[in-house]
């Protein structure tokens, strides 16, 4: 357990950085943590059995359920009860002041036919674009849930393609036997001819000002819906639900206010392409705590708008906790960006587990995003089996440079620049990854102010730092494969080495590059157990290294 002394230490880390955000926005601090309103109910139960609906598997039920939900939202709301039973539907509105209960052994099932889905104007990474009518969705709506234990299925199947490679030759085999068509190269499998066209021409799902829905009939198809989306909802409580099979992503919450997630089982196939967690946008005041993630891309992602659009609506997603999660496969396990123009601060994520997944704490924008994202803290992370990077930053996403380091020395600052700044993670144990931490800011806007301490990480290779400023590394192991360099620094500046401890006869334990590389100071570190402490090239400066003995 962490002693009193060094709780205090952090909150009262986390209050300095939190009070140079600037007025108007609250002071968080671990012993201080966001607030978030919890919905209230009539205790009046609806069985939507009494509205028409049948649990045989073959009766499409979306017009009783959707009744039974108005019928009781109408009446001043209360519990909209799903016995158990096998309940084919279409989309399902929800409505104020209901409680959608979906009993145990209950599966909610949703439909393949896709002509129950109206197109209707959504959102597609941060940007308004033509999308399917979600299988769950509900706008402008207050004191709304939906608990249980049952099972919410998205039949993402019918909604999405698959490469060959990403299945076994039998899993291929019964793919394309299941309908649908190949691309020309026979290496993609698409739902449906409208799919294919849509994806081999790369047509943009976007709507442009003065464009109607009608022009993207053609390409129906191909607009996958997210599972769930809720919109400019207050007071929002999901429980006990296992959410899987989603076409794109599965749970979106966007511009809502005070909204729980708790004890939820969230799972798309490792090959479901946008087949993201939860990912919340531009929201005010969440909790995400004791679910379980498997899913095939980001599992637990903070964003908040795309670019000019993004910055635009200017509403960051601030004020959460997560807390007691477990996630197994997905690209991050604890995710910000890279559709973060809005920005996103005061989030607290703590005593989660990540197992397998391709990176654990991620942090990606790039050039053109704008926004800030600041005072983010995590503490009790533990982590096995990371295919890449356990805490990773990187502000050159999906961007392609030259393979020798060489990066776009780009001077200007504007709106377009995205700002990572003042966060702190403590107690971080990671057994196997490809490398311990890796932040890659930008030449004209380092990621500035990150303090790592007290990490064991198991890892192919250490720590590298590439346009970064201010960051503090204390009270580090690493356990490595590779031993030269252990720690890796680029044009950066302001770097803390504080009781660095590594394997013994490493050959190298620092290599020092870039001109504009400035103060790193060395303390409580047994050197001597490198055959060399260190080099510098690119016009690095011996005298950037400021050795300090401590203890």
């Amino acid at each position: 357990m962490m002693n009193q002394t060094r709780l205090l230490g952090i909150a009262l880390f986390a209050s300095l950085a939190f009070s140079a955000v600037g007025q108007g926005n609250a002071k968080y601090s671990w012993t201080n943590l966001p607030f978030i309103q919890q919905p209230v109910f009539k205790k009046d139960t609806v069985n939507v059995v009494n509205f028409g609906a049948r649990p045989d598997g073959v009766t499409l039920n979306t017009k009783s359920i959707n009744d039974a939900i108005t019928s009781c939202s109408k009446k001043g709301g209360g519990v909209v009860l799903i016995p158990p039973g096998l309940w084919l539907t279409g989309p399902i509105e929800l409505k104020n002041n209901v409680n959608l209960h979906i009993s145990e052994s209950a599966l909610l099932y949703f439909t393949a036919d896709k002509t129950q889905y109206a197109l209707v104007a959504g959102v597609y990474e941060g940007k308004t674009a033509a999308r399917n009518q979600s299988p769950i969705s509900g706008t402008n709506l207050e004191n709304i849930a939906i608990t249980g234990k049952g099972v919410v299925d998205g039949n993402g199947d019918v909604w999405r393609a698959v490469h060959k490679s990403q299945l076994t030759e039998s899993e291929w085999k019964e793919k394309v036997a299941s309908g649908g068509v190949l691309k020309d190269d026979g290496k993609t499998w698409y739902p449906s001819e409208q799919f294919k066209a849509a994806s081999t021409t790369n047509r943009s799902m976007l709507v442009k000002p003065g464009q109607s829905l009608s022009e993207f009939a053609d390409m129906k198809d191909f607009l996958r819906p997210n599972l769930l989306v809720l919109t400019n909802c207050k007071k929002v409580l999901l429980e006990g639900i296992t959410f899987q099979n989603s076409g794109a992503w599965c749970l979106h919450p966007l511009m809502c206010q005070n909204i729980t997630m708790r004890n939820l089982r969230i799972k798309n196939p490792d090959y479901a392409h946008n087949g993201d967690g939860i990912d919340v946008e531009s929201c005010a005041n969440f909790m995400i705590e004791g679910c379980v993630l498997d899913v095939g891309d980001d599992a637990i992602c903070i964003k908040s708008g795309k670019d000019e659009e993004g910055r635009k609506r200017g509403m960051p997603t601030e004020n959460g906790i997560i807390r007691n999660n477990i996630i197994y496969k997905g690209h991050g396990g604890f995710v910000v960006g890279s559709e973060m123009s809005g920005g996103a601060r005061n989030i607290f994520v703590q005593n989660c587990t990540f197992m397998g997944t391709d990176k654990g704490l991620r942090f990606k924008s790039v050039r053109g995003r704008g926004g800030v994202v600041e005072n983010i803290y995590a503490k009790d992370i533990f982590m096995k089996d990371i295919v890449q990077e356990a805490i990773f930053f990187d502000m050159y996403y999906f961007v392609k440079f030259a393979t020798d380091g060489e990066r776009d020395m780009s001077p200007v600052v504007n709106e377009g620049t995205p700002v990572f700044r003042n966060m702190h993670f403590e107690n971080i144990v990671c057994n196997g990854a490809e490398k311990a931490v890796f932040i890659r800011g930008l030449p004209e806007m380092p990621v500035e102010n990150i303090r790592i301490e007290n990490l064991v990480v198991r890892a192919s290779k250490g720590v590298e730092l590439i346009d970064a400023k201010g960051v503090m590394l204390n009270n580090i192991k690493l356990v490595t494969e590779s031993k030269n360099p252990i720690v890796f620094i680029d044009n950066s500046s302001n770097i803390t080495l504080d009781k660095i401890d590594f394997d013994k006869d490493s050959d190298l334990f620092m290599s020092v590059n870039g001109d504009r590389t400035t103060h790193i100071t060395l303390t409580k570190t047994d050197v001597s157990k490198a055959k060399k402490e260190a080099v510098f090239q690119k016009g690095a400066l011996e005298k950037s290294l400021i050795k300090k003995a401590g203890k």
